[in-house]
């Protein structure tokens, strides 16, 4: 893991950025972050290690991902995709990790959720300053 981080970092820094890779590491950085998220329970207040070190870890380089893609994407479109994104994904898991079935508003709420991120994402005409 260490060393898939100290690659991808690597690669970070002397790819040329542009707003193909901003996506593509804006997608990693959701994935990193539904990782770390999925195991903040699993931690139990911090107390056990290594569900702890993944955690702060994935949400970590997650950050770091999305520190170089907003230089490409606005902030608040990258925000609100990767927590939109996350949250949907986070309850998907919690259905079969912690058998935590959610209700019909919840549904519909997460529905929208994602409707929204895709009218962000696509409807957007906000320039990077």
């Amino acid at each position: 893991m260490v060393l898939v981080t100290i690659l991808f970092i690597y690669l970070v820094n002397f790819l040329k950025m542009n707003l193909s890779y901003a996506y593509i590491f804006l997608a990693f950085a959701i994935i990193l972050e539904i990782t770390g998220t999925s195991f903040v329970k699993d931690t139990a207040g911090f107390t056990k290690w290594m569900p702890t070190a993944i955690c702060l870890g994935t949400i970590c380089f997650s950050y770091y991902l999305m520190s170089h893609v907003v230089t490409y994407i606005p902030v608040g479109i990258t925000y609100a995709t990767w927590s939109g994104l996350g949250i949907a994904a986070i309850t998907i898991i919690g259905v079969f990790k912690y058998n935590q079935i959610p209700n019909i508003p919840t549904i519909i709420g997460l529905i929208l959720i994602i409707v929204g991120v895709i009218i962000v994402n696509t409807m957007s005409d906000i320039k990077v300053n």
